[in-house]
């Protein structure tokens, strides 16, 4: 069964980099054709898919997030991460991590095809 479990801080100030990062137990994030996501729920607000990391490396980004934000990962930890740079008091969410364990060909931003999540973490944007 696979587990995901966000870290990171929980206030981040108006201009700085947030930075989060996914641990994941049970599989490996390099198994072909698994996908590892970031998603995020403002308050009051619907979840977003923010991007994606292959099993391969490749990545996708979601277009109104794709100028501030990178994923990555550490395949010696089995964890990937995320990075949203210029943050502003809009960036206040519950991010989440997911996982797409379907082996498709194809990254998608469908959340219902991201059958595993963490329980996510609360990061605030403030001075």
């Amino acid at each position: 069964q696979v587990q995901l479990q966000e870290s990171g801080p929980g206030l981040v100030k108006p201009s700085q980099t947030l930075s989060l990062t996914c641990t994941v137990s049970g599989d490996s994030i390099t198994t072909n054709y698994y996908a590892w996501s970031w998603i995020r729920q403002p308050p009051g607000k619907g979840l977003e898919w923010m991007g994606v990391i292959a099993y391969d490396d490749s990545t996708y980004y979601s277009p109104s997030l794709k100028s501030r934000t990178s994923i990555s990962r550490d395949t010696s930890k089995n964890q990937f991460s995320l990075q949203v740079s210029s943050v502003t008091p809009e960036d206040t969410a519950v991010y989440y991590c997911a996982a797409d364990l379907r082996r498709s060909t194809y990254l998608s931003t469908r959340l219902g095809d991201y059958g595993y999540w963490g329980q996510g973490t609360q990061v605030t944007v403030s001075s």
